[in-house]
């Protein structure tokens, strides 16, 4: 195979994205084939190359829950693969059973045609172009520091791609240079910490060439920064430290965790001095931070590290709008539909203190007031019936209910929905919900609270409890939460038992923004990496003290009348008019839950759905199913096309190559990165 071909079309997986004003979104337009003297002869001209590059990565993302660069509405549904949604897939389903290289997915791409796709390796290719290509051809035509900054968004680029390539597949080519079509030198697989290495001395480089913030927002807000590349700089040697690639994940000397806190450190402390930091110190800001640049205007946001910015220009002929609002809002809100929330989701979220909700459980203790005290963050993710869920239009009713009657044979609204809770996170308060279906709520794919859960977790894994959960502690203190018992996380000693409080934090803080799957992935916690081919030899779940989620299922019940009522006629519609919805942006709040409260005990109860949250077909029966995730399904393997056309590839461990013979490629090596390397990312 062809080394051009390899730029096109080998693996790749997926992560971030990146966003625009909105006349820099107006010029992501496809932009022709051109000669190096025509890209780089004006900035103009060179700015349309790299908006379309922007265009290829990220056109795609339209929703935050779902992240892969260049293509993130994906088959296989990752955020369907957490506690976060119910629904059964191939991959946790164990009705299939996925082995052989024509099992693997395709995002990776098929062998180059003369219709070139828009896959992993064509895009690394364009950012090599153009790092090749500018120095030479714009000399003389373009800023100098305008070159710079042009090859500091092409490297974060590349870096990206590559990152996500290696969650995906572990080891891949890596291809630097821009090559010709007659090049047919062969490459072979990179080694994990080779790959590592690279994305590392890209974003490295990048972090110099390029502005912590970009001095005109109007034109350029949106496009990749030096905050970017250093954070992304921690988000890449916390999974390199992790168990995913990490044999020596438990030892608390393990350089991989020194050297991610070292770096994760550094970034916090330059990004802090450019501006960024937490958005706010109460809810309401927690609130508004997801909301700012809705409506259209777009400034900067100091939370936003990695961003999409959308518009919601119907008229532009390229799809750049958040398509998140449709998926979460009711039908009775002109939505979607809506998400259902299982209860393993909503048990996630601690009490207003803080502490555990054991006790609140909604459906383990059959709770009708699940929603009494929680941690603030609670409402702001979840609506639920009786609450109030605002909008920016009036013929909407902003009160959401969503029960059943006659044990569930008619429900409100049109809202059928699996369970008493509902994905409200990331919701445009002033919506029109009269065409929801273009929204201009901006995604963030990095926010520095992730990055501040980063350096807790590498404090944890480096038995520096104490500091862990200081930064848990900020998190939560942004949002209210009181400072007693270690904001509610308990005398936690063990730091093992802090990771897990890290991990779990991020499932609350971070919900619905395509984080958790990649945390259940780089630490093995469906099966704690004891399945085959056996990844760790010590079992992740029981060391950090949680439940696998192979066994386990997504649950969820109607919320239903007490009184049966009669077909079609809602036996509570006289008596919710009397009802004050819950609104969380009210002062009364506290009163309004209390009195809704007695409003579910007096008139609600639980009924088991007629089809399980999660279920599968066995001879023909629809029957509840339970999480059966293989531990092949860690790292993909190569497809058949790849493999056919690129002999000297080997196949990935736990997968069979194209000669059905068991792949050999062990993504878990144990080198480390340089130190020469580690010394330039800690100064």
């Amino acid at each position: 195979m062809k080394t051009n071909r390899i730029l096109y079309i080998i693996i790749s997986c997926g992560l971030l994205f990146s966003g625009c004003s909105d006349e820099f979104l107006k010029e992501k337009e496809m932009y022709q084939q051109a000669t190096e003297q025509q890209v780089f002869s004006t900035e103009t001209q060179t700015n349309l190359f790299i908006s379309n590059i922007y265009y290829k990565f990220f056109n795609s993302y339209t929703r935050p829950d779902e992240s892969l660069v260049g293509l993130y509405s994906i088959d296989m549904g990752y955020s369907s693969l957490t506690e976060e949604k119910g629904g059964m897939s191939q991959l946790i389903n164990n009705q299939y059973t996925l082995s052989k290289a024509s099992d693997c997915s395709t995002y990776i791409g098929a062998p180059i045609t003369q219709s070139v796709a828009n896959s992993p390796y064509t895009r690394i290719r364009e950012c090599n172009y153009l790092l090749d290509n500018i120095d030479t051809y714009g000399k003389g035509n373009l800023d100098s520091t305008f070159i710079v900054q042009a090859k500091g968004q092409m490297l974060v680029l590349r870096a990206m791609q590559y990152f996500d390539l290696l969650r995906m597949y572990g080891g891949v080519p890596l291809v630097t240079k821009y090559t010709q079509a007659s090049d047919t030198t062969k490459l072979l697989r990179a080694s994990v910490t080779a790959c590592v290495s690279q994305i590392l001395t890209d974003l490295n480089t990048a972090a110099g060439y390029l502005p912590a913030q970009w001095s005109n927002v109007s034109t350029d807000y949106g496009r990749l920064t030096s905050a970017a590349a250093l954070a992304l700089e921690s988000r890449v040697l916390l999974t390199y430290a992790s168990p995913i690639f990490n044999t020596d994940w438990n030892n608390t000397a393990d350089p991989r965790w020194t050297e991610a806190l070292a770096v994760s450190l550094k970034a916090e402390k330059k990004l802090t001095a450019a501006g960024y930091g937490l958005y706010g110190s109460s809810i309401t800001d927690w609130d508004n931070m997801f909301q700012q640049g809705s409506g259209g205007s777009k400034t900067f946001n100091k939370e936003a590290l990695i961003i999409r910015l959308c518009s919601g220009n119907t008229s532009m002929t390229s799809q750049v709008s958040n398509g998140w609002e449709n998926a979460i809002r009711l039908k009775s809100q002109n939505g979607s539909g809506g998400i259902s929330v299982p209860e393993e989701m909503v048990d996630i979220f601690p009490m207003a203190d803080g502490s555990s909700t054991a006790a609140n459980s909604m459906i383990k203790n059959g709770s009708l007031t699940f929603f009494l005290n929680r941690d603030p963050r609670f409402y702001r993710t979840f609506a639920f019936a009786g609450s109030q869920w605002n909008s920016g239009t009036g013929s909407v009713t902003d009160t959401v209910w969503a029960y059943r009657w006659m044990n569930g044979s008619y429900y409100t609204g049109s809202n059928s929905v699996s369970s008493p809770v509902f994905v409200r996170k990331m919701s445009y308060a002033k919506a029109d919900l009269t065409n929801i279906t273009y929204s201009y709520t901006d995604i963030m794919d990095y926010r520095y609270a992730e990055l501040l859960l980063n350096i807790a977790e590498c404090y944890a894994a480096t038995n520096d409890v104490p500091d862990c959960l200081a930064y848990i502690g900020k998190v939560r203190a942004r949002v209210g939460i009181p400072s007693a018992n270690n904001y509610g996380l308990g005398n936690i000693t063990d730091k093992n038992a802090a990771i897990a409080a890290c991990l779990k934090e991020r499932q609350i803080e971070l919900a619905y923004e395509g984080k958790r799957f990649w945390d259940i992935k780089r630490w093995l916690l469906y099966d704690g990496g004891q399945g085959t081919p056996q990844l760790s030899t010590t079992n992740t779940c029981t060391a950090l003290g949680v439940n696998q989620l192979n066994g386990t299922s997504r649950t969820g019940v109607w919320l239903t009348t007490q009184s049966t009522g009669t077909a079609k006629s809602d036996p509570l519609i006289a008596l919710r008019s009397k009802v004050v919805p819950a609104d969380p942006t009210s002062s009364s709040f506290s009163s309004q839950l209390s009195s809704l409260a007695t409003f579910y005990q007096n008139n609600f109860k639980y009924v088991a759905l007629s089809t399980p949250m999660d279920n599968n077909t066995v001879s023909g029966k629809t029957q509840a199913a339970t999480i059966s995730w293989l531990s092949r399904y860690y790292m993909w393997g190569f497809t058949l096309s790849i493999l056919n056309d690129d002999t000297w590839f080997t196949q990935t461990i736990g997968w069979l190559d194209a000669n059905s013979s068991a792949g050999t490629f062990n993504y878990q090596d144990t080198n480390n990165i340089s130190d020469s390397l580690v010394s330039t990312l800690e100064n």
